[in-house]
């Protein structure tokens, strides 16, 4: 009955009533039937573990210590490879049906599946068996890698075992879903030990051209291709090294005509493209967080006109991580900015000059940026005045995600730092109809990170007579400063002490001060 059983072709419900009807004694039968009765009762378990709901039944019936037993056991009781490639392929199903694996014990040991020891073992068997018994044992790693309660377990153990580099090594595998496998894992990884996935990648192997040449392949957007711009996507973003052979490898240059192709529909869209654009963009960003370090970052910015890239980006409704990720790159290429301007010559006073001062007036030059006092444009020096900006990033001001609205403001307060004309910048942010929408942010009180960069935004308005007189006016807002004033951390306690002497609302609290000092 086992073996007719792994014969049918089952649908899911019915995959269910066999699970709950005769799942535990075909687990008997797999623990300690001979050998053809066990191969029979594990295709009958691979063929109604395919369904998450039976896969759960299955788990509940006991299957997760005579797999794990099969799958480790040496000696009389080893299995042979193809049976071993089916409880690969059981194990991997039930571990992709969503249950947490951190709380469901078994053996005498009440072990768990992400127990150090069970990793570490499936770490090894995946470095010492064919493709096909890897290519399973990677799925079962990729799902309990996707969730929270269970990953930090697994980068423990793939940490003090030192498996980084071996699992890297599967990038190049010529075998596709081996390769999926794998890039998935790293992927689920890289948000936890991104270091050690980019120094191994960094490596003279070729891994990482092997990833870049998945990302360039001209076939729609696959699930691979998703997954290997998830993981570069998710690398440090300033490490120089990483970024310096990214350059050198001309992965740029390619990705940006991805997400150009994207934006023009030139790439049709599937189930893939959201979080193929994202990591995408992500990947492009990369680039602005070198910019005073690598000179061709900044020359790849001008030859591709990335700043203007980023503002059309801006415009991604729908897309909160790529609009999130374009206002932060455009605070770094704002932030170079100061640097780039070229200010202008002004010529030697001549011999009369020099002489008489009523010779001795200054000519006026025309054309120079408002905000940064030299020659700027958005392509060159990557000025979002002259880009035109500053409305656009205004706008993102009433997102309802906080993470948009948070680098939004970081970019838009690049107008008002310290080495810009900040009173030319306040009068920017007055025209784009950006004042309101920044005291807005203060008075929502929505993360402390949001107040912290709101208060420091608002102080630097301030400094400007005429909103200090209308925010004075308002008890909200003056309120709002106030309780920054009590409650923030230390500096933004001493950047609201500052706004609130710009209105004159200091509030007089017996030991605040002292607790200031």
């Amino acid at each position: 009955m086992a073996g007719f059983l792994g014969e049918l072709v089952l649908n899911n419900d019915v995959k269910v009533l066999v699970a709950s009807r005769v799942g535990s004694s075909l687990i008997n039968i797999m623990k300690s039937g001979n050998m053809q009765s066990r191969e029979a009762a594990l295709k009958a378990l691979n063929q109604i573990s395919s369904c998450d709901p039976s896969a759960k039944i299955l788990i509940e019936a006991g299957i997760l210590a005579p797999l794990v037993n099969d799958l480790f056991a040496v000696g009389p009781n080893l299995l042979p490879t193809r049976l071993k490639e089916i409880s690969a392929t059981i194990l991997a199903s039930v571990v992709n049906s969503g249950e947490d694996f951190y709380s469901i014990s078994f053996g005498p040991d009440h072990q768990t599946l992400v127990s150090e020891d069970i990793v570490r073992n499936l770490l090894h068997l995946i470095s010492n068996t064919g493709p096909a018994i890897e290519c399973k044992l990677l799925q079962v790693l990729v799902g309990l890698t996707t969730s929270p309660t269970t990953v930090l377990s697994v980068v423990s153990a793939i940490k003090s075992s030192g498996a980084t580099i071996s699992l890297v090594q599967f990038i190049e595998a010529p075998q596709k879903d081996l390769r999926l496998a794998s890039i998935k894992l790293l992927q689920n990884l890289s948000p936890h030990m991104g270091q050690e996935l980019t120094d191994a990648l960094r490596g003279s192997v070729g891994q990482l051209g092997s990833l870049i040449k998945v990302i360039s392949e001209n076939t729609g957007i696959s699930e691979e291709q998703a997954a290997a711009v998830g993981l570069l996507a998710e690398l440090p973003e300033r490490d120089l090294g990483l970024t310096r052979q990214l350059l050198d490898e001309g992965a740029f240059v390619m990705v940006i005509s991805r997400v150009i192709a994207i934006r023009q529909r030139e790439i049709r869209g599937n189930r893939f493209i959201t979080p193929f654009l994202e990591g995408l963009v992500k990947i492009v960003a990369r680039v602005t967080y070198v910019l005073a370090e690598e000179p061709d970052a900044i020359a790849l910015c001008r030859d591709y006109n990335l700043a203007a890239l980023f503002i059309d980006l801006l415009q991604s409704n729908g897309l909160d991580n790529v609009q999130m990720v374009s206002a932060t790159a455009l605070e770094n290429l704002s932030i170079e900015s100061k640097n780039l301007t070229k200010l202008p010559e002004v010529p030697p006073p001549s011999f009369c000059a020099s002489m008489f001062s009523c010779f001795s007036k200054q000519p006026v030059i025309s054309g120079l940026c408002r905000l940064h006092r030299g020659i700027c444009s958005l392509k060159e020096t990557f000025c979002l005045y002259e880009g035109q900006a500053v409305p656009k990033l205004v706008g993102l001001l009433d997102h309802t995600n906080v993470n948009v609205v948070e680098a939004a403001l970081a970019a838009l307060s690049t107008l008002i730092d310290d080495g810009v004309d900040i009173e030319q910048g306040v009068a920017i942010l007055v025209e784009a109809e950006g004042v309101k929408p920044i005291l807005d942010v203060l008075l929502e009180k929505r993360t402390e990170t949001l107040r912290r960069r709101a208060v420091w935004a608002v102080e630097r308005l301030l400094r400007t007579d005429d909103i200090a007189c209308e925010v004075s006016a308002d008890q909200n807002l003056s309120t709002a400063l106030v309780d920054a004033f009590q409650h923030g951390d230390y500096r933004t306690r001493q950047t609201a002490e500052r706004a609130l002497k710009h209105v004159d609302k200091i509030p007089n609290f017996s030991g605040i001060f002292q607790n200031l000092g």
